[in-house]
C-alpha cells in the first residue's frame, strides 16, 4: 500500500520532469511578437506587458513551460481551455521565454471594462465572467453572429463551451471559410455555469438586442482613366430565413486628405461632402435581408497612403442597441495597399 501511495506521488513529479526535459527552446522575442499581435487576445485580459489586469500577471513570475503548458492546456479559475491547434508546445514555450524576460510588476493593470452598479444583472455577468475584457460591454462580435441565425439558448451554450469546434461550424452554416482562425477557447461550464450563461443570453435577447453581421470589404484601388477606383461590396452575413434583416442602412467612405470624388456607382448613392474635417462619400439602402448584397464602386483623384487610407463604417436604423444611446456601426478596414 505505500508503494502505491509513493508511485501517485511520485507519477505527477516524473511527468513534469519528463516534459520539461523535453520541452521546446523558447524564443522571447517571438513570444513578444505574438503576445502583441493579433493572432492571441491573451492580452485584454492579462494585460498588454503581462502585468495582469482582469486575468493574473505573467511578468517576471518565472513560470517554466511546463507550468505555463498546464495553465493554458488545463486553466483553473474561468479562463477557457486553448488547444494546441490555437497555440502550440512551441508558441507557449516562446511566451514562457517572454515573461520569463521581463520583471515582476509591483501592481497589476485595470480591467479593459470593469463592471458598474448601473448595468443591468446581465451585463454584470458579462463583465465579471471575463466576457466583457474581449468583446466589449456591448458584446458587439457575438451579438452579430446570435444575430446571423437568431440564436437559441442551446446555440449560445455550444459556443460557449465547444468553441473550437462550433465556431468552424457556424462559418461554414453561413458559408464562410470554418478554418479561419479561432481566438476564444473552451470554457469549463462547472465554472462559467449555465446559469450565469443565461443571464447573459437574457440581456443579449431582451435588452439589448441581436445585431446585424454586416461583412464589408474594400478593394485594392486600381489606376483608371480620371483616378484610382476601389470596389466595395457589402453583405448581410445572416442566415437566410432566419437571421436579422437591417433597416435603413447608411454606408460611408472617408476620402484620404487632398483627394477629391471623381465618381462612384452603386445604388442609393447620396454624394460626397464634407463632414468636419474629412470628405465622406454616402449610399443609403432601405433595407438589406440575410445574404443581401451590395456592390459599389468610388474613383478618387489619387490614392489613399498607409498613413490616411480610405476607410469606412456601416451604420443602420434598426434593430438598434436598446439600452445605449450608441448606435451600432460595423468599420470598414482600409483598402489594401
Amino acid at each position: 500500500m505505500k508503494r502505491f501511495l509513493f508511485a501517485l506521488l511520485v507519477l505527477p513529479l516524473a511527468s513534469s520532469a519528463a516534459l520539461a526535459q523535453n520541452a521546446p527552446a523558447g524564443d522571447a522575442a517571438a513570444g513578444k511578437a505574438l503576445w502583441e499581435g493579433n493572432t492571441a487576445l491573451c492580452k485584454n485580459c492579462h494585460g498588454p506587458a503581462g502585468q495582469g489586469a482582469f486575468g493574473p500577471d505573467l511578468a517576471g513570475r518565472g513560470l517554466n513551460f511546463a507550468e505555463f503548458r498546464q495553465a493554458v492546456r488545463h486553466p483553473w479559475g474561468i479562463m477557457p481551455t486553448f488547444t494546441e491547434q490555437q497555440f502550440s508546445d512551441k508558441q507557449l514555450a516562446d511566451f514562457a521565454a517572454y515573461f520569463g524576460s521581463l520583471p515582476k510588476v509591483d501592481e497589476t493593470g485595470k480591467w479593459r471594462v470593469e463592471v458598474s452598479a448601473a448595468m443591468p444583472q446581465g451585463q454584470q455577468t458579462l463583465v465579471n465572467e471575463g466576457c466583457a475584457q474581449c468583446h466589449g460591454e456591448t458584446f458587439n462580435g457575438p451579438r452579430g453572429n446570435l444575430g446571423a441565425i437568431q440564436a437559441d439558448f442551446d446555440d449560445f451554450k455550444n459556443l460557449v463551451y465547444n468553441h473550437t469546434t462550433a465556431l468552424p461550424q457556424h462559418r461554414q452554416m453561413l458559408g464562410g471559410n470554418p478554418n479561419g482562425n479561432i481566438l476564444m477557447g473552451n470554457f469549463n461550464p462547472t465554472r462559467v455555469t449555465d446559469a450565469s450563461l443565461r443571464e447573459i443570453y437574457n440581456w443579449v435577447h431582451d435588452d439589448i438586442g441581436w445585431r446585424v453581421p454586416f461583412q464589408a470589404r474594400l478593394s485594392k484601388g486600381e489606376a483608371s482613366g480620371n483616378g484610382v477606383t476601389y470596389k466595395l461590396n457589402v453583405t448581410n452575413n445572416g442566415l437566410p430565413g432566419k437571421g436579422v434583416t437591417a433597416q435603413g442602412v447608411t454606408i460611408r467612405l472617408i476620402v484620404p486628405q487632398g483627394a477629391n470624388v471623381m465618381n462612384a456607382t452603386g445604388a442609393g448613392y447620396q454624394g460626397a461632402k464634407m463632414e468636419g474635417q474629412n470628405m465622406v462619400a454616402t449610399w443609403q439602402v432601405a433595407q438589406l435581408a440575410p445574404k443581401d448584397q451590395q456592390s459599389y464602386t468610388i474613383t478618387l483623384s489619387k490614392a489613399g497612403t498607409q498613413q490616411d487610407n480610405l476607410r469606412g463604417n456601416i451604420k443602420w436604423a434598426a434593430p438598434a442597441p436598446k439600452i445605449t444611446k450608441a448606435d451600432d456601426v460595423v468599420n470598414i478596414a482600409p483598402a489594401p495597399l
